[in-house]
Formats: C-alpha cells, structure tokens, sequence
C-alpha cells in the first residue's frame, strides 16, 4: 500500500460520515467475494485435507467447543470449516488485529521517539510509546544531556517524567487486577528495558537519574510527574526501531504490553484517544475497509487477556489472508513475517514450549508459521503453510473450554496445522 493511498485510508477511518464509518463495502471485499464465487470446488491434496480435519478435529483433547476455518490464500476458497463464524476467545491471536491496525493507520516506517527537555532547572523525560526503550538508549540520552548541562555551566538539576501521552491507566474490560505487573503492567508511554513494574514511567525516570548522576550532574529531590512546558527546549531524544520490526517481535515472543502500547499509539494515529475503547474502535475499522468479517467480533484490548474478546477464526483467517495479498504487501507483509516458525526456537512455536514434537506434528517443524494463543480455557493457532498442492494455506483454530491438559490440547492443534500442510497425511 502506498503512502497515499495509506492516508486516504486514515482519513476514511478518522473523519466519520453521517454518524457511521465506511458504511460503502470496500473494493477489497468485493475482490474477494469475485474470487470465493469463482473457485469452489477442491483438489485432491485440499479435499484429503478437509476429509482428514474432518475427523482430526473431533479428538477428545480438543473438546466440543471448537472454530476452525482453512482457505487458499490465492482464491480465498474455503477449504475446511468448522462453526468458523462461532466467536470464542481467541487469546493472544488478537494482536493480529493490534498489528493490521497499527501497521494501517501509522505505517511500518513509523517510529516512537522519546525525548528530553530542559526547562527552569529541570530535565523533563517524555515518553513517546516506545516499548522497546533500553537502560542503553537511555544512557546515551543522558551523555547528550550531560554535555549540553556542562556547556551551560550547569552541574546539577531535577529530573521528572512526562507520560501525559497516555491517560491514567485502567483495566480493560475482561482485565483481572492479578495480571499486574507479571502479565502486563499499567498501560503507560514510558517505559525501560520492559521493567515489570506497576509505575514503569517513575521506574524510567529513576534509570535515566542515575546515568544523569553516574556522568557528574547532581540530582536534586525525587523524580516525579510533570508536563513538559511549551518553553522547554529539547536536548536528547532516541527514535524506536521501524514499527515494522516491532511488530514482528511483538508477534514472535506474544508481547502484551508491546501491543497494548500499539494499540493506544494507533488510536493517537487516527486522532482518537489513547483508551481501551478508542484503540479497539480504530482497530474494528481498518478491518472493515478491509473487508473482513465483524460478524460477532468483539475486542476489548491489544494483547489478547481479556476474558470478554470474541473472535471467529474465519474473521482471524482472513485478517491473516490479508498479509499474503501482494496489494498489502507492502504494509501488512511484516505481520506474515513476524509469525513464529514450528521449531524456531526463541519464539512462541520453538522446542522450549513443547510445540511441533510428537510424531504426528514433528514433520512440519520449519513448515508452519503461526501465532499462537493462550489463556486459561483458551488455545488457539492461527497461521499459514504452504500444503502439499504447492499453494498456501491460511489456517485458524481457535478452542475454549476443553478439560484436557493444556499442553495436549496444544499437540492436537499442531496436529491440525501438520494436516493442513499435509505432512500428517
């Protein structure tokens, strides 16, 4: 997608008409309902597929609350389903709905910055939304603010943080108070090497006071909040790598408070509030234009904890349809990029979480790529393989409810993408 025709699709989700928002259906979806009308019928590599999750599907492991859809990322061709448009929770899948948005709505050139601000003795850390700051960045940020102190005949100051960018953190709907702060911690714009800790903005603003005062400058009385002033005149700042890599690292590891980050920086893209309800509302209409699916989608934050998200695996498979659609290619290749790998290790599909190794699944080690997700009495795969036909396959299997130890209910799911690529004939 190119820049422009980014923008146009900002402005589209941003500038409601009449009270509603892109109420014409978009040329993409009509696209696709051309290619679903004009290829149905399987070949012999789909149909065994269908005939084999047929009857995959039904293992005990798996119980009986089950959503699952195949389809040809080339024709859009449904290849398999089962209850697809039955909304359950679908975990962490639902950063691929965070990523689709924020890749949309800011780009994957975009990146955060975080700056510091000298004003009437005090330096002002501001956070920008950048997830991925380290004590490293920030230390480089004090050495710059340090010369210019010295250069100024300045040998000590106060130091607070600005992280107005974000309002007052809440718990999304769904949101248990014991997810704090091992699960996710307070939703704010500052934050250093992923410090699980409740006021992750304070705890910045302490790292960054004793680089300040590692370098000679002498730090007077606490750190605290403040809002940088209109005045204040800027001395450091650290951009972010590209969205783009962001996002794929955010897919690979399952990082909450990196999406729950993006979702609030796409909501502030699209000139809404940086909330819970703001971000998932641009979220639900970059997918619209798109043309996927909202029949029974509900989302209520960027990670996938809340207990309250419903999401079919069809409206999953086709956001994932999406990143293979060479006319995105260029702003939503990064989210097929960023799937784990069966096998790679580092990731969410590696060997140190027990995926991809029983004799039923270990033939598609290196084969499937797809984003896993997990809550209690919630799993689910979503991904893509390319299948013994030679044509690409989307996948989503999304099951609630099953009794089975979680770790089997994860084997009988790789089984299903083992089936989907065909290995597991």
């Amino acid at each position: 997608m190119s820049p422009s025709v980014r923008r146009t699709l900002v402005l589209a989700v941003t500038a409601p008409i009449a009270g509603t928002i892109l109420t014409a259906p978009s040329a993409f979806a009509a696209d696709k309902a051309v290619a679903k009308s004009s290829a149905t019928e399987l070949d012999p590599a789909e149909q065994k597929i269908a005939d084999n999750l047929n009857t995959r599907s039904q293992d005990p492991r798996l119980g009986s609350n089950l959503s699952g859809v195949v389809i040809d990322a080339k024709s859009d061709k449904v290849v398999w389903g089962h209850n697809a448009e039955t909304a359950l929770m679908p975990a962490s899948n639902t950063k691929l709905a965070t990523a689709t948005a924020a890749l949309t709505v800011l780009g994957p050139d975009h990146r955060f910055t975080t700056e510091v601000v000298y004003g009437d003795g005090t330096l002002t850390l501001v956070g920008g939304g950048d997830r991925t700051l380290t004590s490293d960045d920030l230390d480089a940020m004090a050495k710059t603010a340090v010369a210019g102190l010295k250069n100024a005949g300045l040998t000590s100051v106060k130091v607070r943080v600005d992280d107005s960018l974000f309002p007052e953190p809440t718990l999304a709907n769904g949101w248990s108070t014991g997810y704090y702060p091992t699960e996710v911690t307070p939703v704010r714009p500052l934050v250093v090497d992923g410090h699980a800790v409740t006021d992750t903005s304070l705890d910045a603003g302490q790292v960054f006071a004793r680089f300040l005062a590692d370098r000679g400058v002498t730090v007077t009385g606490d750190v605290n909040r403040g809002v940088a002033g209109p005045g204040d005149v800027p001395v450091a700042r650290h951009q972010s790598d590209k969205l783009s890599t962001i996002v794929k690292h955010m897919l690979k590891v399952s990082d909450n408070n990196i999406a729950e980050t993006l979702l609030r920086m796409t909501a502030l893209g699209a000139g809404r509030q940086a909330t819970f309800e703001d971000g998932t509302a641009v979220v639900r209409d970059v997918l619209s234009h798109y043309g996927v699916s909202m029949d029974n989608f509900e989302m209520y934050d960027g990670s996938g904890l809340s207990r309250s998200t419903r999401i079919p695996a069809q409206t999953l498979a086709e956001i994932l349809d999406l990143s293979t659609d060479r006319r995105h290619g260029r702003t939503l290749k990064y989210i097929a990029d960023g799937l784990p790998v069966a096998g790679e290790a580092g990731a969410t599909l590696g060997p140190e979480w027990g995926r991809f190794d029983t004799p039923d699944s270990m033939c598609a080690v290196g084969e499937v790529k797809a984003k896993t997700g997990t809550l209690s009495g919630a799993i689910a795969l979503s991904g893509m393989t390319q299948a013994q036909d030679g044509r690409w396959k989307v996948f989503s299997f999304v099951e609630n409810g099953s009794t089975a130890n979680p770790n089997d209910i994860k084997d009988a799911l790789d089984g299903l993408a083992a089936t989907v690529n065909g290995c597991w004939a």
